[in-house]
């Protein structure tokens, strides 16, 4: 899994307007921005998606996640509900800061 490399990148989509150009162009410019970046498939998947949940699970970390919900036009309350449905739907955060250790039925992280 490549934690750092999602983070980085999330990190830059928040903050760097040719990156957020970039992304919201889809296609083959999206594609070769993210192949700029060691993602496994599965996190290739959810950040092309927009997955927020599965990017909780694979251990992205809230603070990053919650400036990229509003780039794909996602409220706070849908952000929210996004990472409880990702711990639902993928099982428990996987790496990182928000990793569980005692299965699915633990509260989502600072939700």
């Amino acid at each position: 899994m490549s934690l750092y490399a999602m983070q980085k990148f999330l990190f830059a989509l928040n903050r760097e307007p040719e990156v957020q150009r970039r992304y919201a162009e889809g296609g083959e410019t999206r594609a070769a921005l993210l192949g700029a970046y060691d993602f496994t498939e599965e996190e290739r998947e959810a950040i092309d998606a927009g997955d927020i949940g599965k990017l909780y699970v694979l251990g992205c970390n809230g603070q990053l996640l919650m400036h990229f919900a509003p780039l794909l036009g996602i409220p706070w309350a849908d952000y929210l509900e996004a990472m409880r449905e990702g711990v639902r739907k993928y099982g428990p955060v996987r790496a990182g800061i928000y990793a569980m250790t005692t299965g699915t039925d633990e509260k989502v992280a600072g939700v």
